[in-house]
């Protein structure tokens, strides 16, 4: 069994901002020369998600909209009493930390429209890190 791990890094605009993460997931899989295994794709913080979903403009308005109804801003959390961000926090937990994808014949399998997508939820830019692990053979 091999592993391979790489970092993804970027800049955010802030609340709610959607990277597509899936072209650069697919150049890492065929770098790292796994044919079979599973690739890991991992956020280390409390307020990015990582979430796959139809790369489709009005679908990832929905999403927006929808986090937004779910989990509004300015509630009245606990936590805003020290950070302003309690809704972030809440919505990377709902949303989770990672996703685990197969790799099969050397290829990321995912559905038709099925993109990998980091989901920005802190209420201002940040510079963001993401961990791609490819485990296999």
């Amino acid at each position: 069994m091999r592993v391979f791990t790489r970092e993804l890094r970027f800049r955010t605009k802030g609340e709610i901002d959607l990277i597509d993460l899936t072209q650069d997931i697919e150049d890492l899989v065929r770098e790292s020369g796994i044919e079979n295994g599973q690739v890991l794709i991992f956020v280390p913080g409390a307020t990015g998600a990582v979430i796959t979903i139809e790369h489709e403009r009005g679908l990832l308005e929905d999403l927006k909209n929808t986090l937004r109804e779910l989990i509004p801003k300015g509630k009245g959390y606990l936590h805003d009493r020290i950070d302003n961000n309690a809704h972030s926090h809440l919505r990377a937990t709902l949303l989770g930390a990672s996703e685990c994808l197969p790799v099969v014949n050397g290829r990321l399998v995912r559905g038709t429209w099925q993109q990998i997508f980091f989901v920005e939820l802190d209420v201002r830019p940040r510079n963001r890190r993401v961990l791609v692990q490819i485990i296999g053979e």
